[in-house]
């Protein structure tokens, strides 16, 4: 793979003179349609130490109009970004529409680098490349153009630059005992680097292997593949732009999981009032215990409107410490959110290690209100699905303990809680014109909701289904459905 980046490339001064103030005018002209157009950019400056990596990010930031940038020279994790799954950091770092991220070092370092020096196993080399395949792919669905570069030398050329800043006085301090140990497993690198590019060379985002011995050469290849790529990121784009939405009716089966339903449970004032303590109680020595394991939680809440989601959420976090929890309650996406993948807003409040993240509504609005009010296509509500196991999947694998809850009620049972909070002073803010107009797509509800249980109820990422027509018997089970599994987690 690398042989095509070994075959002398130069460009020489006065050529590239020439050139010069053409390819800055391209490369400030297709920046300028970026921040016009409903697109963002990541751009990935990677490849073999010494290749010029930096040097490359630093001409590209002196081309471009640096207020519609970010870089981010990537180092090891900090504590905060090792408390979390290893995607955070790079989820945080995905630019709004009309922005572009350039990236020193990637979701590619960590894999490569441990697989050359003997760190990672076979299968988590795989894995891990399986996932950047399938994030890529996400981005450039939601609408991220995506430029990976691979800056290549020849072991020789390497080793014959180094030992050249090291005599140099004024030079000799950018060549590091780390970078003499890369060089030593320079082949073992090629080879796995070679395996990385070519498995994760993809329509969505190829790789673009870039000879990077003569500056000049490496340093105009990389603006002109640059400006390609953004020009090929608008035309998709276009292709795919939206078709007018509306809204969409759905019908549930008839034999489905919310016909076995036993709506008649309940438990009265006496038992609630002892068995709440209790279980809240079992709960906070529980959450003790996952702490001391460095473990988090993340609890989920949906179910139709007045099910009682609010308080079964109290009954919940009653048991905890404020500083070990917090609760969010998921609206409308603002601009900034809009502005992203939509999984972004929720990646970005994932809760540190030890902690519990409470969500009244969540990430599944893709597939419930967004998919019924025709807020996105139908292509990305059918993806989602798979989007969001992979994302409950990566908590579950970095030691998340993730559990959903979909609290049910009847029909009859919402009209009757609507008209009480209608004629109750401190209950009418809960109730809105929305709320009415929801009801009336009851079986669409429903309906999402069988098939989201049916796609999304992974072992690592459970649903229960509560039978929340009396809210003492659905706030209990909700807090012993919690230990159950806590239990066996810990």
């Amino acid at each position: 793979m690398f042989e095509t980046a070994e075959v002398g490339n130069k460009i020489s001064k006065s050529v590239y003179k020439k050139g010069l103030a053409k390819l800055r005018e391209d490369i400030l002209a297709v920046q300028k349609e970026l921040a016009a157009s409903k697109t963002s950019a990541i751009v990935i400056i990677g490849g073999v130490e010494g290749a010029g990596k930096t040097e490359t990010v630093n001409q590209l930031l002196e081309w471009l109009d640096a207020r519609g940038i970010e870089t981010h020279a990537l180092d090891a994790p900090t504590d905060e970004e090792r408390e979390r799954p290893p995607m955070w950091r790079f989820w945080r770092m995905i630019p709004p529409k009309g922005r572009m991220t350039i990236l020193l070092g990637s979701w590619y370092t960590r894999p490569i680098v441990e697989r050359t020096f003997g760190g990672m196993k076979r299968s988590e080399f795989d894995e891990a490349l399986d996932k950047a395949v399938f994030f890529e792919t996400m981005l450039r669905r939601e609408g991220v153009t995506l430029v990976k570069f691979w800056l290549h030398v020849k072991e020789k050329t390497l080793v014959k630059s180094m030992k050249k800043l090291e005599k140099d006085p004024l030079q000799s301090w950018r060549v590091t005992k780390n970078d003499w140990k890369f060089v030593k497993k320079y082949g073992r690198f090629r080879e796995v680097s070679e395996e990385a590019l070519g498995r994760t060379n993809t329509k969505d985002a190829p790789w673009h292997i870039v000879e990077a011995e003569d500056d000049r050469y490496r340093n105009t290849t990389v603006a002109r593949t640059l400006i390609a790529e953004l020009k090929r990121g608008f035309a998709d784009k276009e292709k795919a732009e939206k078709p007018p939405l509306k809204p969409r009716a759905f019908k549930p089966p008839q034999s489905n999981i919310f016909r076995t339903l036993d709506y008649t449970r309940k438990l009265d004032e006496k038992k609630y009032d002892k068995e709440l303590p209790e279980a809240q109680a079992e709960f906070h020595r529980l959450i003790n215990r996952m702490q001391s394991k460095d473990r988090s939680l993340i609890l989920v809440f949906e179910g139709a409107d007045a099910a009682g989601k609010g308080g079964a959420i109290r009954r919940v976090t009653q048991a905890l410490n404020a500083k070990d929890y917090r609760v969010m309650s998921v609206a409308a996406p603002t601009d900034e959110e809009k502005a992203r993948p939509y999984l972004w807003r929720f990646w970005r409040n994932l809760p540190r290690r030890d902690k519990v993240t409470v969500y009244d509504r969540s990430w599944y609005g893709r597939v419930l209100v967004e998919k019924i009010e025709g807020f996105c296509t139908d292509d990305e509500w059918m993806r989602a699905y798979s989007e969001i196991n992979e994302f409950e999947k990566e908590l579950s694998d970095s030691g998340i303990i993730v559990l959903k809850f979909y609290l049910s009620i009847t029909a009859k049972e919402q009209l009757r809680r609507f008209k009480e909070r209608e004629i109750t002073p401190y209950k009418q803010y809960k109730i809105t014109e929305e709320d009415w107009r929801n009801r009336s797509k009851w079986d669409s509800y429903e309906a999402s909701a069988i098939e989201m249980f049916e796609k999304t109820s992974m072992p690592y990422a459970p649903w229960t289904v509560v039978e929340a027509e009396d809210k003492n018997f659905a706030r209990i089970k909700v807090l012993k459905t919690i230990i159950s599994h806590l239990k066996k987690e810990l």
